[in-house]
């Protein structure tokens, strides 16, 4: 299977049964794996077998259920830089031109209700004004109004129906009505249908300005990229596009401006601003090897840069793409909402002509009846069920990037309310993950010099990448150590390492007290040394020759400056707090004790961490793992809320489903906060959307709200919605 996942800008959508149609369409369509609508981005990811479907047949299966899809990227992924948000100002800008006018023309026919104003001309029977009348009526209901008439008919056509179907239909239904009711000189209802059409264009109107905002954080992080280059190519330097830059091309950099794309720093010095990447204001110091990323800027050095990543390789493409994926999905919540949706304007409309059935059979009057039923039709509409959960979404996913949080997917939202334990990971995670050597011990029942124990150590620590394998390392170089040939050399992951002395063929070990039982070694020396109270603390790396530990080597991890007041904060809100590590148990309990948190497991391995967060699932716990490490990714996965730090491997990013995207445990509680916020405006919406149709339907049925006041109301609905979702900007 040839999997890929594209998002398509979606046109015609006005409401969330819109989005169900298309949705049922292309899970119907063979080779398409999964289809997710956002009806309040208009917006769709769906996920395809390139050899069963292509994006042609995506697009005709779109246009069979009555709507358009249109790019937003391209074969190679999403654009950089691409400007398909500008559909919501384009939309804004309609709206409020056909409502302005449409309010216009509807002006005299209002007046008609307070004052009769009639000129004495008459034209084939019929006074002026009102000839005058009828054709404001027609060109607002017709032209103005003409947009949900043609979706209804569009839509009949392949029967099926929406918003759409129920504003054409009861706006029809009032002028067609009041048409025959001036020919037979009866009251007549021509402003019902141009009001009704005015009133929802204006929420259309407000919802579209809404909607832009809600998507503003999206709108800001495309805006962030730099658009052009400035190439060295020989002597010359030649300014580029963006686009036109390759791998391996060298670009040049001066302060104040934007690095173009990723890539690795080959001369100068500088620091630069990742605030607009990471949400932390404090710049980087940047050198000769250091890494940068396009959109960030470089702020006093002049820098030459090698670009190792372009297009949507780039850390700032991937955001962008992975807060779009996350926009597109559906949280849990939500599941009930579509499924109503999806059957809503059907119920309606046997709702609406039970309503006309019942009036005027029970002895009512025609237009009564009719006029109960329109408000019925107009009242109904489903968009703030649509919109209830994507809005929201939408604002909490962007607010997030603006913070420095990557949220993967919108169920977070909905289990981070339940999280009642945070577990981490200590070096990395707790500390700050750049552990570094303070002594070296050597055995005296041995007779090796302290540079023998140092080289052999140097030597199986520098073929590993671990953070304790580099400090060794670094302290071995630091201190002009020797090396020794090794062969078979072994990581162990949770252990450490081990080799053969290729001169001797004498095996060597570098590593914790499980790698001395694991090689059957006497640890009573070890077991001493670590028993002494001026020995306690830090990681400790036993250093063996065949079967004798002939040294000790303490490293110690800097715990970090945010560490204890973020602990604080997550018990003040109720939350258990745990460490969870394989490093020593002196260690662990050492930066436990300092951070005042009391459940501690130490020196297990990276399966056991896993069986660890079992347990204390099995026990009634919702446990959220914080880690940075490859080690650490089963963890993640299996822990109910998966968090990465910024520092954590590709592995543990794709394992996470929040990415903290600098190492601030701060974030960790802006994170829970803003989750938190989320939920609740998603819950709060969901109510009044429900309410709002469950109290105004029988309203509308039994005659206590007229179809201009049900048109207001349904249109404030739908703005009430998105407006209750921007309050996540407050919070």
């Amino acid at each position: 299977m040839n999997k890929k996942k594209i998002i398509l800008n979606i046109t015609g959508m006005t409401c969330a049964s819109c989005a169900a149609s298309i949705t049922r369409k292309l899970s119907r369509t063979p080779g398409i794996t999964d289809a997710r609508i956002n009806f309040a981005a208009k917006k769709a990811l769906v996920e395809y077998d390139r050899e069963i479907v292509s994006i042609e047949k995506i697009k005709k299966a779109v246009a069979e259920a009555g709507y358009q899809a249109s790019d937003t990227e391209n074969e190679n992924g999403p654009a950089y830089g691409d400007h398909s948000h500008m559909h919501h100002s384009e939309n804004e800008d309609i709206d409020k031109k056909d409502f302005l006018w449409s309010a216009i023309l509807s002006l005299p026919l209002v007046l008609e209700m307070f004052i009769k104003i009639r000129s004495g001309i008459m034209v084939g029977g019929l006074d002026l004004i009102i000839w005058i009348h009828i054709f404001l009526a027609t060109v607002v209901a017709w032209y103005f109004g003409w947009r949900f008439h043609y979706m209804a008919i569009k839509l009949a056509r392949k029967f099926s129906s929406n918003m759409d179907t129920l504003i054409s239909l009861g706006t029809s239904a009032a002028y067609f009505y009041s048409l025959w009711a001036i020919a037979n000189g009866m009251e007549e209802y021509l402003e019902t249908a141009a009001v009704i059409i005015t009133l929802i264009l204006l929420g259309k109107f407000f919802e579209s300005k809404s909607t832009k905002r809600a998507g503003v954080a999206m709108k800001k992080l495309l805006e962030l990229g730099a658009k052009k280059a400035r190439v060295l190519e020989g002597d010359q330097e030649i300014e580029k596009n963006i686009d036109e830059v390759k791998v391996g091309d060298i670009v040049r950099v001066l302060p104040g401006e934007k690095i173009p794309l990723d890539g690795e720093v080959i001369e100068g010095e500088s620091s630069v601003n990742e605030s607009m990447l990471t949400g932390e204001s404090i710049p980087v110091d940047k050198n000769i090897g250091s890494s940068v990323y396009g959109a960030t800027l470089n702020e006093n050095g002049k820098l030459k840069i090698k670009v190792t990543v372009t297009g949507e390789g780039t850390a700032l493409a991937q955001i962008i793409k992975t807060m779009e994926e996350a926009q597109m999905a559906k949280a849990p919540v939500q599941k009930l909402a579509d499924k109503i949706s999806g059957i809503f304007v059907p119920v309606v409309l046997f709702i609406a002509i039970s309503t006309f059935i019942l009036n005027y059979f029970s002895g009512g009057i025609f237009a009564t009846s009719l006029t109960r039923a329109i408000t019925v039709l107009i009242i109904a509409c489903p968009c703030a069920l649509g919109l209830a959960t994507p809005t929201a979404i939408m604002v909490g996913i962007g607010q997030a990037a603006r913070k420095g949080i990557l949220i993967k997917n919108p169920e977070i939202f909905e289990r981070a309310k339940n999280i009642t334990m945070m577990l981490f990971d200590k070096t990395g995670t707790l500390t700050m993950g750049t552990p570094r050597v303070s002594r070296l011990i050597v055995n005296d029942n041995f007779s090796f010099a302290a540079e023998n124990v140092l080289s052999i150590a140097r030597s199986l620590a520098q073929s590993s990448t671990h953070p304790l394998s580099v400090a060794v390392e670094k302290y071995a170089v630091e201190k002009k150590s020797g090396q020794v040939n090794v062969i078979n050399f072994q990581e162990t992951r949770g252990r450490g390492l081990s080799g053969i002395f290729q001169d001797h063929n004498i095996p060597l070990f570098l590593g914790n007290m499980k790698l001395l039982e694991e090689k059957e070694v006497d640890t009573s020396w070890a077991k001493e040394l670590l028993k002494t109270p001026e020995m306690e603390g830090g990681s400790w790396l036993f250093v063996g020759h065949d079967k004798k530990v002939i040294g000790a080597i303490q490293i110690f991890d800097k715990v970090r400056p945010e560490a204890k007041k973020v602990i604080e904060k997550l018990k003040r809100a109720r939350l258990h707090v745990g460490i969870i590590s394989g490093d020593n148990m002196a260690t662990v309990h050492s930066v436990a004790k300092s951070l005042g948190i009391s459940y501690v497991r130490a020196e297990i391995l990276p399966s056991e961490k896993v069986q660890e967060i079992k347990k204390l699932q099995d026990r009634g716990e919702r446990v959220a793992f914080v880690g940075d490490g490859i080690n650490d990714a089963p963890s993640l996965v299996q822990a109910d809320l998966g968090v990465a730090m910024g520092s954590a491997s590709d592995v543990a990013k794709e394992a996470g489903e929040i990415i903290l995207l600098t190492n601030n445990l701060e974030k960790v509680v802006t994170a829970g906060k803003l989750s938190r916020a989320t939920f609740s405006i998603i819950k709060q919406n969901l109510f009044w959307a429900f309410f709002y149709n469950i109290l105004a339907i029988p309203l509308a049925a039994f005659g206590f709200l007229n179809p201009m006041i049900a048109a207001g109301a349904m249109s404030f609905s739908s703005v009430t919605v998105v407006m209750n979702s921007l309050q996540i900007y407050r919070k």
